[in-house]
């Protein structure tokens, strides 16, 4: 793949492999992020495309491979060593526990990893949910809120950091299908809010993004690459995607049966 970017890379995965059972999801794959850059990563269902970034979180180990973070190679699952930098994900169904209000679902990992005072959280969860939109809603519950507002919550969770420990502030974010199940108005809310994450100066300026849906592609993405097959078959900008003859892209985009992309008969 081309390599067109300039500058120290924060993570790179060099000869990855994953299968599950017989099922080979990732097939030696190699893939270099770099501070700064917005990645959107997309492919049919089912290539793997969660699993990359599950694999970069830590959160699942491979069978093959390397994976380094700011240069040091990574040994081991993100619960048994912490990384050089912060890497905080966004799932794809909020993930947010049901039993615990707004405040306690953003706050969750300071109460139980800083030494902060429960008045300093609150302030610091009250900032970042009038950041994503939120304000006054840290006493609501999960099931109180929209499916937007969920997802908005789930954003504030992944950039929220103890300020007196700069290690524990995300250099990177993962987003894995962030507008899933929206609607077109509340996507554009998310994709927004995205972007102004990236720029803000107490958000975070890296992210890699799961995504199908053309809108959010579009408006998040500054490169693009196309898993298919367990490889990486097709790696360019936004505009890059409408010049293309790559075939696999054309048809996903067009959303054509026909073409190199075996379709999935429904049952």
């Amino acid at each position: 793949m081309r390599n067109d970017k300039k500058g120290e890379p924060l993570i790179e995965l060099k000869g990855i492999s994953k299968a599950f059972g017989n099922n080979i999801i990732l097939d030696n794959i190699d893939l270099t992020i770099y501070k700064g850059e917005a990645l959107v990563i997309i492919g049919p269902s089912g290539t793997g495309k969660s699993t990359i970034l599950r694999i970069i979180a830590g959160l699942l180990p491979p069978d093959m491979g390397e994976i380094y973070i700011k240069g040091q190679k990574r040994t081991s699952l993100i619960e048994d060593r912490e990384d050089p930098i912060a890497i905080s994900m966004v799932f794809q169904q909020a993930a947010l526990f049901d039993s615990l209000s707004v405040e306690e679902n953003v706050g969750f990992s300071l109460y139980q990893h800083s030494n902060l005072s429960r008045s300093e959280i609150r302030e610091l969860v009250a900032a970042k949910l009038e950041m994503v939109g939120l304000k006054n809603t840290g006493n609501n519950y999960p099931s109180e809120l929209s499916g937007g507002m969920r997802k908005r919550v789930s954003f504030a969770r992944a950039v929220i950091s103890n300020p007196k420990d700069n290690k524990s502030k995300p250099e990177v974010i993962l987003y894995d299908e962030p507008t899933a199940g929206l609607d077109p108005i509340a996507s554009t809310v998310i994709e927004d809010l995205v972007r102004q994450l990236q720029c803000a100066d107490e958000g975070c300026g890296t992210y890699v993004m799961v995504s199908h849906q053309e809108s959010t592609i579009r408006r998040t993405a500054d490169r693009v690459i196309f898993l298919y097959d367990g490889n990486i078959q097709w790696e360019g900008s936004i505009e890059e995607i409408d010049t293309t003859d790559n075939p696999l892209v054309r048809q996903f985009f067009s959303a054509s049966i026909e073409g190199p992309i075996r379709v999935i008969d429904p049952i």
